[in-house]
């Protein structure tokens, strides 16, 4: 039976270690044969961050959680390996539920510090009261590796605020375990989190895969266009980082090329894919652990010593963490530590990086983010009394310029008054205003305005026809696969402003005019061409079909896997006369499908590119003069040249694109070029 819970409980929770046990998985934890009942050791410890400094352990802490205040807190879970953190809606442990956890394979892990690596590390808002207690469950295993930790973190909702550790003041006991000898295990809470068999995870195992907003915005109608005229006043948009006229030396385009920050975290690094080199966590020399994190922590000081308040700094203790395990050496199992938040994804550059093909978006933080949308919905409500209600920011990407200014894609699901859900995707700009001297001395005094406005011609076409040109040669199920995943597209989405256009050179294994007859396609196009295959000359023969120079034309490859999305995001990134569009998607393993996620990004190509016809035509159309017998390397010079004309190339990871793998033998039955190394 559970004792009586008193006031001088707080401070500490509950802590067992079942040690000598293999393997990284909590699942594997609940396979030992004295789990939960008799661990080898029963300590406590003082906040919700430990690291004992061993090895092949498991533990479970448990306890109650004491919220600070009344609202909805979300919690963050972060350890290496996996861990589990479980909350009751109440005091009791019967009606505890799994709120987060960090893998269940046993291959996962995060720095300290690192709240944001996986999906499964935040949960859903959670609301507390500050007048009851909250029965909590931690469960850790640790194998033979890496710097070893768990920590539970939270924050409120409607705060703007980085996850803080849960610390001494906000836990207590379930239990005084002090003076009951090893055997004595009526009082141990036997919950949900103990038995394998009752612990229900989400279906998907790989962040990519699973639900995200961003899938299904397509669906949301648009608000109408006549509410967002005159919300903000027009301005010139002329980005610092577009060369226009600038001489190129050959595929030097590539260094031009700047990725957006996104906002929320679409997940889109690839964690299931990561190795040793994991382009997140650089090794230090000489260092024993093998990804180098534990200089993102400081080991608490022993009780004797925390009294002396030592400032946080670089972590101490080397030497614990160091020194050659021994027979019986003694484990301090309360061991706590401070914790630095680790952003790893706020180190990265917004320069295209070649040499890592599993990082994915780069992430924008809620503070940079968020009050541009509350400035943009303060200024649409201001012009309509109040008409829309947020329902959830679904997307906002920022393209940097720290010079004249950055350019922001807005998209947020509204309800209008009758509670009708209504999308908002919309381009807005804060231009960076240059002051006077007097200017600069009362900026001084008050807070900074956030200004924004329209930028003129810079604005994206929801109807724009697109035309996607794929050159085939004898790839007769790929063919087949292709027109009807296209003809998929039109079912799922009833969108007919796409047409399919396939440049035929020769076919013989099988008649595609009458396969695009047959389908269910609203638009196709169909050519035949005789001769070599040719790629460029193939491209640039479907460009020629199309007589409208204000649609959409996507150079295509055939091996590709289509989100419904697809169309939605080529209109919003493709602006006449401003940007085209090279999104970047995920090339599959060999045996893999879309269903499984295992691949990595096709960072180095750009032969998937999206751009209005008539800017198209005016950089010059393909190349089909130096890519006659060859092909790769020409969607490089295409690059150059879209842009020194002016013109932006928006690149952004996008979820559920993916590239089948295939066998090269026998492509073409011609032989294509790798293009410059």
């Amino acid at each position: 039976m559970p004792q009586a819970w008193k006031p001088e409980y707080k401070g500490r929770a509950n802590l067992h270690v079942f040690e000598d046990w293999c393997g990284s998985s909590t699942d594997g934890l609940r396979r030992n044969l004295h789990y939960p009942l008799y661990p080898h050791s029963r300590t406590t410890v003082h906040k919700l961050a430990v690291s004992p400094q061993w090895t092949n352990y498991g533990l479970r802490i448990f306890g109650y959680l004491h919220p600070y205040t009344d609202g909805e807190f979300v919690f963050s879970l972060s350890s290496d390996d996996n861990s589990e953190f479980w909350l009751s809606t109440d005091e009791s442990p019967s009606n505890l539920r799994l709120l987060a956890w960090v893998g269940k394979t046993g291959s996962e892990w995060t720095a300290p510090g690192e709240f944001e690596k996986y999906t499964s590390q935040i949960c859903k808002a959670t609301r507390l009261s500050a007048h009851r207690r909250y029965f909590f469950e931690v469960i850790h295993k640790q194998n033979d590796k890496g710097t070893d930790h768990v920590e539970v973190a939270w924050k409120l909702l409607d705060e703007d605020s980085r996850f803080m550790v849960i610390e001494s003041k906000y836990i207590s006991l379930y239990a005084n375990e002090s003076a009951l000898l090893m055997n004595d295990v009526a009082h141990i809470p036997q919950t949900a989190a103990s038995h394998r068999d009752s612990v229900k995870r989400d279906a998907a195992t790989i962040d990519l895969l699973w639900e995200d907003p961003r899938d299904a915005l397509h669906q949301v109608p648009l608000i109408d266009d006549s509410f967002l005229q005159g919300i903000l006043p027009s301005c010139e948009y002329k980005p610092s980082y577009t060369i226009k006229d600038y001489p190129l030396t050959r595929y030097q385009g590539l260094q031009f090329v700047h990725m957006s920050y996104v906002y929320p975290n679409d997940y889109t690094r690839l964690t299931h894919m990561e190795g040793a080199d994991s382009c997140f966590y650089p090794e230090k020399p000489n260092h024993m652990k093998t990804s180098g994190v534990s200089r993102y922590m400081r080991l608490d000081p022993p009780d004797e010593l925390k009294k002396k308040n030592t400032p946080i700094g670089e972590p101490g203790r080397d030497k614990a963490l160091t020194s050659a395990h021994v027979v019986d050496k003694k484990v301090d199992w309360s061991q706590t530590f401070q914790v630095f938040h680790v952003d790893l994804h706020a180190k990265r550059t917004n320069n295209l990086d070649l040499r890592c093909n599993i990082s994915g978006n780069l992430l924008l933080h809620s503070s940079d983010a968020l009050p541009v949308v509350t400035a943009f919905l303060a200024q649409l409500n201001k012009n309509h009394g109040d008409l829309f209600k947020l329902l959830r920011v679904v997307n906002v990407e920022k393209h940097l310029d720290g010079t004249q200014g950055s350019r922001y894609l807005l998209e947020l699901e509204l309800k209008d008054a009758q509670g009708q859900p209504l999308r908002l995707s919309h381009y807005i700009y804060t231009p960076i205003r240059r002051h006077t001297r007097s200017q600069d001395l009362d900026s001084q005094r008050s807070k900074p305005q956030l200004v924004l406005c329209n930028p003129i011609g810079f604005r994206w076409n929801p109807v724009a026809m697109i035309h996607f040109i794929v050159p085939v040669r004898n790839q007769a199920r790929w063919v087949q696969r292709l027109i009807d995943d296209m003809a998929g597209l039109f079912k799922a989405t009833g969108d007919t402003n796409f047409n399919l256009i396939i440049v035929d050179y020769n076919s013989t294994d099988m008649d595609v005019r009458a396969a695009l007859k047959k389908s269910s396609l609203p638009r196709y196009q169909y050519v035949k061409l005789s001769g070599n295959f040719e790629r460029s000359a193939g491209l640039q023969a479907g460009v020629n079909l199309i007589d409208d120079d204000h649609s959409i034309v996507f150079l295509c490859d055939l091996h590709i896997h289509f989100p419904p999305s697809i169309m939605d995001s080529i209109r919003k990134h493709c602006v006449e006369g401003f940007m085209a569009f090279a999104p970047v998607l995920m090339r599959l393993d060999c045996g893999a499908t879309p269903l499984e996620g295992r691949g990595y990004w096709e960072v180095h190509g750009f032969g998937l590119l999206g751009i209005y016809k008539s800017d198209l035509d005016a950089v010059g159309g393909m190349n089909t003069k130096e890519f006659t017998d060859r092909w790769g390397g020409e969607d490089w010079e295409l690059l150059d040249r879209i842009l020194q004309a002016g013109l932006e190339v928006e690149r952004i990871h996008l979820r559920n694109f993916f590239h089948h793998y295939h066998s090269k033998r026998g492509m073409w039955n011609h032989r294509m070029s790798s293009g410059p190394s």
